[in-house]
């Protein structure tokens, strides 16, 4: 997303998914309630209940006390992005479930969702060894990757032809190439994060940049060939820059580090994220091709929760059976916009009225895939 990323609040509730088997689904409760690691999130603090626990399935529990909206996110080394949920308002609560393993690392809470937060040390204790998993999780993850590398692979030669367009000035072709050139990547957000900074690099609009962050990317490229209708040499060297950056993301994929977590907390991130900010018509504010990366975020999400289903129907029915309802739901609302030749009607012509119904219909699924992580990994 970067924009995705611009990813829905940071709540941590760090609960081991291992917990005794035995016993009544309220006893189940309340001992995730007291294995959690509580951050209670202000304008000028970040405080965790705990800065030690035990490497595994978490469950993150975050409330935000204070009066801006905030996010949290857990960082590794280097500030790699474990796990994070953004928008998360005044006076509202979060939960992620998350994999993490042994090692120390940092949970930031950024009020105001904007700097590097105000930042608290973990440590996560154990021989840093993946727990034992459910074999059809492992699949789900595996094919998910595969999904993720045939996006990518497809993406090269789309956004080739976008490139190849602009450094031979060719506008018009340009943009009717700008929207088919973004699917694989947008199909994929789900788990952007995994990727390192292909995301930052590639799909950053101008308002989100971070201090110091020379803007490249699509959103660059879509100012330049909308508002402005120039193609330049600058424009032709952020074309060839685009393609190279998602050659690298193409490389990524197979030792990319995802789980099944990070599919289901991603596709609830994204459609977050959706909801929040994209369904404004922020992100393709020059091209107005929005409903094309809103059809691309929902099958990617569609297509991480299908893939976790086996095991998240067995153990909530009720939820998968909504999840099912929802998504149909909302991609019935999305065919009503396709156009013959695949495209999506413009954005702009798109009404308040349709874009409020659109807007609860993500938020009507976006409540349930938030069940979605804790439903693949509490036993």
């Amino acid at each position: 997303m970067s924009a995705r990323r611009s990813t829905a609040a940071t709540l941590l509730t760090l609960a081991v998914a291992s917990a005794a088997l035995a016993g009544c689904s309220q006893k189940k409760d309340d001992k995730a309630a007291a294995d959690a690691v509580k951050v209670n999130a202000t304008d000028t603090a970040c405080e965790v209940s705990r800065t030690t626990f035990p490497a595994g399935h978490v469950s993150i529990d975050i409330a935000n006390k204070g009066s801006k909206v905030t996010e949290v996110y857990v960082y590794a080394a280097g500030d790699k992005i474990v796990t994070e949920r953004e928008n998360i308002g005044p006076g509202t609560r979060a939960t992620i479930t998350a994999e993490i393993k042994a090692g120390t690392y940092e949970v930031a809470c950024k009020p105001g969702m904007v700097g590097d937060g105000i930042r608290q040390k973990i440590t996560v204790t154990g021989d840093g060894s993946a727990a034992p998993t459910d074999p059809r999780l492992s699949a789900a993850v595996d094919a998910y990757r595969t999904y993720a590398q045939e996006q990518a692979d497809a993406t090269i030669p789309a956004v080739e032809a976008f490139a190849a367009a602009i450094k031979a000035g060719e506008l018009d072709k340009a943009k009717a190439l700008y929207a088919p050139s973004r699917t694989g990547w947008e199909r994929t957000e789900p788990v952007a994060e995994s990727f390192g900074d292909v995301d930052p690099k590639t799909d950053t609009r101008e308002d989100k940049l971070e201090p110091g962050q020379e803007w490249t990317g699509w959103h660059k490229l879509e100012k330049s060939l909308w508002a402005d209708a120039v193609i330049g040499d600058a424009e032709k060297k952020l074309a060839d820059q685009l393609v190279a950056d998602l050659k690298d993301w193409q490389k990524k994929i197979p030792e990319a580090e995802i789980t099944a977590t990070s599919m289901a907390n991603g596709a609830k991130e994204l459609l977050d994220e959706v909801a929040t900010n994209k369904i404004t018509g922020e992100e393709d504010r020059y091209s107005h091709t929005d409903l094309a990366d809103f059809a691309a975020n929902v099958e990617g999400a569609k297509k991480a929760y299908e893939l976790l289903k086996p095991v998240a129907a067995e153990k909530d029915a009720d939820l998968a059976k909504t999840l099912d309802s929802e998504f149909a739901a909302i991609q019935t609302l999305l065919a009503k916009y396709q156009q013959t030749d695949g495209g999506y009607t413009s954005y702009d012509k798109v009404t308040e009225t349709e874009r409020k119904t659109f807007s609860d219909a993500v938020n009507s699924l976006g409540e349930p895939l938030s069940k979605l992580a804790a439903a693949v990994v509490v036993k």
